[in-house]
């Protein structure tokens, strides 16, 4: 059964997680591991662009040992769909850097299902869309 949501509640909570996204694109422009991390379940799973799927132990070894690392990482457009303890938070972004000596730089459309957790939201799946150049 569906029930209707605070709508006070969730625009804090809309507020917090487009804040949340932002963050992550700054930690992932930091190259560093353990904070981008803090954003990730230990579930967490992405799907790149052309179907990769990866875990986050996985991706976070790529960061680490610097095979992966990111110099641009941009969300615009972020909308934010609240769903009890889920949300599902889309944006439209810039994605550049590295990936084992290959520079890279792509724009996307980014699907991130986070979770509340002990008050506390974190990214169980992460699903990216190549998207044509504006």
């Amino acid at each position: 059964m569906f029930v209707p949501s605070n709508e006070a509640m969730d625009g804090t909570r809309e507020a917090e997680l487009i804040a949340l996204a932002h963050a992550w694109d700054k930690a992932m422009i930091a190259n560093d591991a353990e904070a981008i991390g803090q954003y990730m379940a230990d579930e967490w799973i992405i799907i790149g662009p052309d179907g990769s799927v990866s875990d986050k132990a996985s991706f976070l070894d790529l960061v680490r040992s610097g095979a992966l690392t990111h110099d641009v990482m941009e969300s615009e457009d972020v909308s934010v769909r609240i769903y009890g303890d889920t949300a599902v938070v889309t944006a439209r972004g810039v994605s550049g850097g590295e990936y084992q000596g290959h520079r890279f730089r792509e724009v996307e459309l980014a699907s991130n299902v986070f979770v509340s957790q002990s008050g506390s939201w974190c990214c169980v799946l992460t699903h990216l869309s190549r998207l044509a150049p504006r």
